[in-house]
């Protein structure tokens, strides 16, 4: 649908400049006529005007003729009156001869005055005739140039019309696709129905698990407290067993196993001897005091499960020690990959800096700490003509400049296909603006990205390729419209 508003847009464009190109042919086809017109006016004028100069010679070379027809009748009449003896009609001839001589005069004058003007009018009318024939020229170079627009404005039709027929097509082949985009959305449906059912019934085991680990941990919390306990019972029954063997040392004198020797198979058996026995073993148990019966078996059940515990305690430090040495080969192969990373963004920030500035230097720091995943980073920077210094004492504009500088520096190490720049040249001046603009020509070369600018500077606006834009055509109503502007300088070139 896209390709189709796109193709209608350019033919409407395209028939627009070829309505354009006819009108300017048929101006300059008009203006050539106008210029043939004036032009045979011209030379009819011309023609006209020679006919008047040859005339206007004939009559100054009769006039001359004349003129000098008088002066020999003046000389004629001068010789007469010399040989004539009455001054009177001499004079009266005189008379004659000289009014005759000054009409002559004023005739001749007359004529040359007529035909210093008809000179004046042909070097005019020359000078007239070359400008028209200049500018019939410059309408005719016209009339050529508008033809071969035209040629050109009816080319590009027919290759717009070729590619509108060709995108009539296209919306059967999207929605042949969107068929098979939305099977594939089905079943992708599916499966994420069923992931998600998997992934309920293992989070529902991981809660079962976790809690039968937490049992698990209070049990081993209980255990070691019965331990604890068990063990403080052993140690008291056999601090006990050693005061009763003392006690029955003192006593008789003799071990426990001497003593039991001593008392197996006694003769006497009466119950005054019996009582005497019995008496006396109370007295013995109680000075033994209390006996727990369970201690033997609670010693091997805290035994074991001692031994349970070590086997444990030596599986979770064999565990931390191995999270320990990934964790040191995480960070040995993290400090690498930044100091590279680093690196290779310091060298292009350098020469983006040197490139937007049109000079001076820049370098970044690894500050406060040698390790590189606890260090700060420090921007050194000197734009041309001044001392070297922080980020924070620069200018606004060289602030933002040096920022851009250290983005595209990075999205060079770690480029992706679309690039966003929203309103990064509102704080920048003309000049600075020129900057920008030049610093995305060269990302533009030195990358494969799209750069997408919002924008309002008209500057800015002017150096891109495409605009895209939003018009109110109604009152309520939004249309988003785009301008190739590569396409239309093409066109106004051609």
């Amino acid at each position: 649908e896209n390709n189709r508003t796109v193709a209608t847009d350019r033919l409407s464009a395209a028939r627009k400049a070829e309505e354009a190109a006819r009108n300017a042919l048929k101006q300059s086809q008009d203006a050539a006529a106008q210029a043939a017109r004036i032009l045979a006016d011209l030379d009819a004028d011309h023609a006209r005007r020679n006919v008047a100069a040859t005339q206007a010679a004939d009559d100054l070379a009769a006039l001359q003729q004349t003129v000098e027809t008088a002066r020999a009748r003046n000389a004629e009449a001068t010789q007469a009156f010399a040989r004539i003896a009455d001054p009177a009609d001499l004079h009266a001839q005189a008379q004659t001869a000289q009014e005759t001589l000054a009409r002559d005069r004023a005739t001749l004058e007359a004529a040359r005055a007529h035909h210093t003007a008809l000179i004046g009018a042909e070097e005019s009318r020359t000078t007239r005739l070359a400008a028209i024939k200049a500018q019939t020229d410059d309408w005719r170079k016209r009339a050529s140039a508008a033809e071969k627009r035209h040629l050109d404005v009816s080319k590009r039709l027919r290759e717009t019309e070729a590619e509108l027929a060709t995108a009539r097509g296209v919306p059967e082949k999207i929605a042949a696709e969107r068929s098979g985009l939305d099977a594939e959305v089905s079943a992708a449906a599916a499966r994420v129905t069923t992931s998600n059912d998997a992934l309920a019934r293992a989070e529902s085991d991981l809660r079962t698990k976790t809690a039968a680990a937490a049992a698990a941990l209070a049990a081993l919390s209980a255990a070691r407290e019965s331990l604890a306990r068990n063990e403080a019972t052993a140690e008291g029954t056999t601090a006990r067993e050693a005061e009763a063997e003392a006690v029955l040392h003192d006593e008789t004198g003799a071990g426990p196993d001497e003593a039991a020797e001593r008392f197996t198979g006694l003769s006497d058996t009466s119950p005054e001897a019996v009582e005497t026995r019995l008496i006396r073993a109370r007295a013995d148990r109680e000075r033994l005091g209390a006996v727990n019966l369970r201690a033997k078996l609670e010693i091997e059940e805290a035994g074991t499960e001692r031994d349970t515990l070590r086997s444990e305690k030596t599986e979770l430090e064999e565990a931390i020690a191995k999270l320990r040495k990934g964790l040191a080969a995480l960070n040995r192969e993290g400090r690498e990959r930044l100091l590279a990373a680093f690196a290779q963004v310091n060298e292009h920030f350098k020469g983006l800096f040197t490139h937007l500035f049109g000079g001076g230097e820049a370098e970044l720091q690894l500050t406060e700490s040698d390790d590189p995943l606890e260090a700060g980073l420090e921007i050194l920077c000197q734009p041309p003509g001044k001392r070297v210094q922080t980020l924070s004492l620069l200018s606004g504009g060289e602030q933002t400049l040096t920022a851009l500088a250290l983005i595209f520096a990075v999205f060079l190490v770690n480029p992706a296909p679309v690039c966003v720049l929203d309103e990064v040249d509102a704080p920048l001046d003309d000049a600075n603006v020129e900057r920008f603009c030049a610093l995305l020509d060269e990302m533009t070369r030195r990358s494969d990205a799209r750069f997408l600018v919002i924008t309002h500077h008209a500057l800015t606006m002017s150096r891109m390729d495409r605009l895209y834009g939003v018009t109110m055509v109604e009152r309520g109503v939004s249309k988003l419209v785009s301008v190739d502007l590569s396409a239309a300088v093409e066109l106004v070139d051609g």
